[in-house]
């Protein structure tokens, strides 16, 4: 299907199934972040499943390519990354599979009503608040820091969003993780599975990726480290299994995977 670009869009292709996403560099572009959630969720054949922000709709075209869902819902706040999410979707001719709607993370319950999805993901902002930011409107800004939802407002609606003993996946930053879990137990999701992200195998991690249970009881599995890279741009090998890209040269390596 042809697909009209934008001004300032540009037409990527993620290397998996021939899918292609549309994104504008100076709006905001999917990270590593992303990718890994994709990797990390699990998901069952004929299940449905929504993503909260979805940006311009990566995570639930990755879980198309990566497993069997029933349906994918992608929620977006901001028009501008909706309608580039609504036309990737055209694009890859996935209108019967993936579904995105233009709306606020703080009303997914009203909007879809409870207890309606099997598996929520979301890639949240990450910073407190936009306090003293020149422009906390801009497309990055929202996208990474919470000036239009928080962590509370994400935890509450997932856990409206979810049938009971629904499965909600996230990633995160560390320095967060006390707060986030204890988030996630006071609205009945109970993490049950952790896995930190290094960049490298002797540095500190800077991602983590939680599972959590809708009304599961309190016990969690911390996984192995997942390593980004063995050296300087160099991916470890895990990092192409979770994404697993068509062709392993250098070239496609660097336009399909992003840094994180």
């Amino acid at each position: 299907m042809k697909i009209e670009l934008l001004e300032k869009e540009r037409l990527d292709d993620l290397g998996c199934r021939d899918y292609k996403i549309i994104q504008n560099p100076e709006k905001f572009c999917f990270g590593m972040d992303a990718v890994l959630l994709s990797g990390f969720a699990r998901v069952k054949p004929g299940q449905r499943v929504i993503d909260l922000g979805t940006g311009t709709g990566i995570i639930p075209i990755l879980l198309t390519a990566k497993t069997d869902a029933g349906h994918l819902t992608g929620l977006e706040i901001q028009p501008e990354s909706a309608d580039m999410a609504r036309r990737s979707v055209q694009l890859n001719d996935l209108s019967d599979k993936i579904d995105i709607v233009t709306g606020d993370i703080k009303e997914a319950g009203s909007l879809f009503g409870a207890a309606s999805f099997d598996v929520c993901t979301c890639n949240p902002p990450y910073m407190i608040g936009g306090h003293g930011l020149k422009n906390p409107s801009t497309p990055k800004t929202i996208a990474r820091h919470e000036i239009l939802c928080t962590m509370e407002d994400v935890a509450r609606e997932a856990s409206r969003l979810l049938v009971p003993g629904g499965k909600f996946f996230l990633v995160h930053r560390p320095f967060r993780l006390v707060e986030i879990v204890q988030t996630l137990s006071a609205h009945r999701l109970e993490p049950k599975r952790i896995r930190f992200v290094h960049p490298y195998v002797d540095k500190e991690p800077n991602m983590v990726l939680i599972e959590a249970k809708k009304g599961g009881k309190s016990r969690v599995t911390v996984e192995k480290p997942l390593i980004v890279y063995k050296a300087p741009g160099e991916y470890t090998d895990e990092i192409f299994d979770i994404y697993k890209p068509k062709v392993y040269d250098t070239r496609e390596k660097e336009n399909v995977i992003p840094s994180p």
